[in-house]
């Protein structure tokens, strides 16, 4: 009795009702961020990378505790109430997964995340038609999860291509349908960029893609509730989702797989059959609940986010540049999401100004490959010099950011920018007028 008891008071006290709006729920999150802040340590850093991950809105977590705690059966069983009660609750997910982006939700797999969802639609679609069909296309800017599927098909024999963008970091699509072969059994094209923002023009792909019939699959993992989506409209054939991308929670992701025209995947992993035979695998009701209370919360508050998001936007990016002179935007500045913002501060390098601003966790990149030291392959992609791209800085907010922490950032960053700019000799030589691209360098 005691531990039920404590786990009200959990409930009750460490998240917000499913009837509040996002307005209330931000509010009493900050308030609650402060305070948990203050009794850990008044050195935590304030969040701006959530490019990389997200935090768990409470309205999920309100979603997903009784399926930690009471409905605990396993979904596939089908011979008894506790497997009844959580079957019907992923099913329920699986519709608000499937709203969320127009789709059926027959055609929702779950999987793990998006890394999987990505590695079974590439290989999955590659391996079913491979004997009729041995080339895909994709971009020289994808997730590393989509390069290293391709280069694994490279290995079995597949052709790839890797479609350079322009210095905008969006595809010309001209030189994308040209790029098409009759053999070509997919295209794989992100829909947002996950270093620096841009919005590929993904109706238009598929629009040639489905002429040519030749399947077209997206990486959706920063777009799915953030920009409008519909699979239909869009000419969409798979689609990989992620719930923690989405203020929902780590380990669980889905893939839209269309039914008509039907797409065939080879399964990657073998078992039980569960996802109509393409996904085995117990599924984690908790999990699946919370991907899809993710979905329906990121639905009603869309537009709201956006709207919001794109002013803190704007404030950041106004204000850095109003006080740095050299100062790069990188990606397109119109076709983009407004919460991913990659600056490039020259005479400055990146890994320095992230371990000046240790009060703000921030990223020069993807999470995925922010333990190496070399210069963003993104970046290079999109034809940044190579003492910018290794300036770069990822600057990510989200539906909890506040106001208060954006002018924080801001004034740190321009603090500590100006502070190792005064520490470089390049940036002395170039006040005194000196263009450094004439230099011939020496070695001794």
């Amino acid at each position: 009795m005691m531990y039920r008891g404590a786990l009200r008071s959990l409930l009750t006290a460490g998240s917000c009702g499913q009837s509040r709006t996002a307005r209330a729920c931000h509010g009493e999150r900050k308030e609650w961020r402060v305070q948990k802040q203050s009794e850990e340590s008044h050195l935590r850093p304030l969040y701006m990378d959530v490019q990389a991950t997200t935090s768990l809105d409470p309205r999920v977590l309100d979603q997903m505790l009784p399926y930690m705690v009471n409905y605990y059966g396993n979904p596939h069983s089908r011979t008894h109430a506790y497997g009844w009660e959580t079957e019907k609750a992923i099913e329920k997910a699986r519709e608000q997964v499937a709203s969320l982006i127009g789709a059926d939700p027959r055609e929702i797999i779950f999987t793990s995340g998006a890394t999987e969802s990505n590695n079974l639609a590439i290989k999955g679609v590659a391996r079913f038609y491979k004997s009729r069909k041995r080339h895909i296309l994709t971009t020289q800017t994808e997730h590393k999860c989509v390069l290293d599927s391709c280069r694994s098909l490279e290995a079995e024999g597949f052709q790839i291509t890797y479609l350079p963008v322009q210095r905008n970091g969006l595809v010309d699509l001209k030189v994308l349908e040209d790029s098409l072969r009759p053999d070509t059994s997919l295209v794989s094209v992100m829909a947002v960029n996950n270093e620096i923002g841009v919005k590929q023009p993904i109706e238009e792909i598929g629009q040639i893609c489905s002429s040519r019939k030749i399947f077209f699959h997206t990486d959706a993992a920063q777009a799915v509730g953030k920009i409008p989506l519909n699979v239909n409209q869009m000419k969409i054939d798979l689609m990989s989702i992620s719930g923690h991308k989405i203020y929902g929670p780590k380990g669980i992701g889905a893939i839209y797989v269309r039914r008509r025209p039907r797409v065939r995947l080879e399964a990657l992993i073998s078992g039980g059959g569960q996802e109509r035979g393409l996904r085995s695998g117990t599924l984690p009701a908790p999990l699946t609940v919370g991907l899809g209370a993710a979905c329906e919360v990121s639905q009603e508050e869309l537009e709201y986010d956006h709207k919001r998001i794109s002013a803190l936007a704007k404030r950041l990016t106004q204000n850095i540049m109003r006080q740095i002179p050299e100062v790069v935007l990188n990606g397109d500045a119109v076709q983009r999401y407004p919460g991913c913002i990659n600056l490039s501060f020259a005479y400055v390098e990146g890994e320095s100004l992230l371990m000046a601003l240790k009060d703000v966790a921030l990223s020069s990149g993807s999470a995925c490959t922010s333990a190496s030291l070399e210069p963003s392959y993104v970046l290079r992609a999109i034809g940044a010099d190579e003492d910018l791209a290794h300036s770069s800085i990822r600057f990510g907010i989200g539906r909890f950011t506040t106001e208060e922490e954006v002018d924080y950032t801001v004034n740190k960053c321009v603090e500590e920018v100006k502070r190792l700019r005064e520490m470089s000799p390049l940036w002395e030589m170039v006040q005194d007028g000196i263009d450094i691209k004439s230099i011939k360098w020496t070695q001794h």
